[in-house]
């Protein structure tokens, strides 16, 4: 905030007859109050500093792991969690609800285990009450699926898993 910003934020206070007023944009934290017909006002730098937690020592506990079979096939590896490096995420376009289907109790466009080709329609978000379909950016194989029906998504959230054919 300049000093003419400053001063005509002073000056609508003092028109508008407001004693009293309190600001915070970003870093800046503004307080002005009146007092009789002199303003007073006062700019404090905000810091925003992270508290200091201590993090607990972790607990000695027995290794247990499960050996992942040698023959497992990398689809059975990525369906059971396996490492998602090597898919291609398909991601929201938009902030918006996902839906699986067309309509409620109609079969979902894809499932876990479909091939699907580029252009086919994966599922659909609504957004502000239309109905957006999401096509497939890539030709592949569904391996994961991320979100589940009606569930809220965001710009850029991760919707489907695809190993690419």
């Amino acid at each position: 905030m300049n000093q003419k910003e400053l001063r005509e934020l002073i000056e609508f206070l003092v028109e508008k007859d407001i004693a009293e007023f309190e600001m915070e944009r970003g870093d800046l934290k503004l307080h002005i109050k009146r007092g009789g017909s002199q303003p007073v006002s006062q700019v404090l730098p905000v810091q925003t500093v992270a508290p200091s937690v201590p993090t607990p020592a972790p607990l000695a506990a027995p290794a247990v792991t499960s050996p992942e079979p040698a023959h497992a096939t990398p689809a059975a590896q990525a369906a059971a969690g396996g490492d998602d490096s090597d898919l291609h995420v398909v991601k929201s376009p938009m902030v918006g609800t996902f839906y699986e289907a067309a309509a409620p109790g109609a079969p979902p466009f894809v499932a876990v285990g479909d091939a699907v080709k580029e252009g086919q329609v994966l599922c659909i978000i609504e957004a502000m009450k239309l109905m957006n379909e999401i096509e497939a950016d890539a030709s592949g194989e569904i391996v994961k699926r991320y979100v589940s029906n009606g569930s809220p998504v965001e710009y850029g959230m991760p919707l489907f898993g695809l190993r690419k054919s």
